[in-house]
C-alpha cells in the first residue's frame, strides 16, 4: 500500500453488553490512555466535556521511536450511539506546518457500533493523513520503503487498536 492510497485499519470485536454502556466507554476519550500502548493522556479544550462535532481535544503520545508530541483532535462526526469520529491535527507543528485544519489531518480515527446477538459489534478504525505525520517523516527519508514503511505503522496501528478493544470489552462485560 503507498501513502496516496489513504493506508487504513481496522479491528473489531463483539462485547456481551448493551450498546449504551459501550458507548459510554467508546465515547470517554479518556480510557484510550488507560488502554493504548502509544496514547498516553487526552484532555478536552475550549470548555468542552463531551464529545459534539466540533468539539476539540487534545493528545499526548509517545513513541519508541518518535518521542513525544502532542495533537489536537477534532470531533467530525457524532452519531449518537452508532458513530464517534475525531481527525487528529498537528497543531505543534512537529511534522511540517502548524495545522488545526481537520481536511489536512495526521489521521482520522472511528468507533463503529451496532446490537448484534444480544451484546454490541464494535469497530475501531483509523486512516493514515492526509497530512503529516510520523509516517510521511520516515516517508521522506526513505521513499525506497514507502510500502514497508506504511505496513509497518499499520501493524502498529492495529496492535493499540486491539489492546483497546479488548480494554473496552473487558470493562463492558464487568459492569453490565
Amino acid at each position: 500500500m503507498r501513502f496516496a492510497d489513504g493506508p487504513s485499519v481496522h479491528c473489531d470485536v463483539h462485547v456481551g453488553a448493551a450498546v449504551p454502556r459501550v458507548w459510554e466507554l467508546v465515547t470517554d476519550i479518556r480510557l484510550p490512555a488507560r488502554l493504548s500502548p502509544e496514547l498516553q493522556r487526552v484532555a478536552w479544550l475550549d470548555g468542552a466535556d463531551r464529545p459534539l462535532v466540533g468539539a476539540r481535544f487534545e493528545g499526548y503520545n509517545h513513541h519508541q521511536q518518535l518521542g513525544e508530541w502532542r495533537t489536537v483532535s477534532h470531533v467530525v462526526e457524532l452519531e449518537e450511539q452508532r458513530v464517534f469520529a475525531w481527525a487528529v491535527t498537528d497543531a505543534d507543528g512537529r511534522y511540517g506546518e502548524p495545522t488545526l485544519d481537520p481536511a489536512k489531518s495526521m489521521a482520522s480515527w472511528r468507533y463503529e457500533l451496532e446490537a448484534e446477538g444480544g451484546g454490541t459489534r464494535l469497530r475501531q478504525s483509523a486512516l493514515i493523513g492526509p497530512g503529516r505525520s510520523g509516517v510521511t517523516l520516515a516517508l521522506d527519508r526513505r521513499p525506497d520503503r514507502e510500502e514497508e514503511i506504511i505496513a509497518f505503522r499499520l501493524k502498529e496501528l492495529s496492535a493499540g487498536m486491539e489492546a483497546t478493544l479488548c480494554g473496552i470489552k473487558k470493562l463492558a462485560e464487568a459492569g453490565s
